[in-house]
C-alpha cells in the first residue's frame, strides 16, 4: 500500500471488485467483526477480516528485486509480459 494505516505492508490478493475498483489484500486493513453464537453452549467470538481498498493506492512487487514498482509492458512474440520500471525484469 502507498498510504493509510497499512502503509508499506505486503500481502497477496484475495479478491478484486472491478465494478468498484477495489482490492481485498490478506492481512491488510483488517476490521473486527463480532459473530454470535450459532449454537446453545457455544460463544460468541470477534474475527479479523480483510476489507477491500482502492486499487490506485496499491502497487505490484518486483519478483526479482522485491521493490514496490510500476509496471510496462514487453511483447515477446504474441504473449504480453509486465516489466518491472526498477529493475527491468520480465514477469507474469
Amino acid at each position: 500500500m502507498l498510504h493509510g494505516k497499512d502503509r508499506k505492508k505486503k500481502g497477496r490478493v484475495i479478491k478484486v471488485v472491478p465494478e468498484s475498483g477495489k482490492i481485498a489484500v490478506e492481512g491488510l486493513n483488517l476490521v473486527t467483526k463480532h459473530v454470535k453464537a450459532k449454537k446453545q453452549g457455544q460463544k460468541g467470538e470477534k474475527i479479523k477480516l480483510p476489507r477491500a481498498i482502492p486499487s490506485s493506492i496499491a502497487m505490484l512487487v518486483c519478483p526479482k528485486c522485491g521493490k514496490q514498482t510500476r509496471v510496462g509492458y514487453d511483447l515477446a512474440g504474441e504473449k504480453k509480459l509486465r516489466k518491472c520500471k526498477k529493475c527491468s525484469a520480465t514477469f507474469e
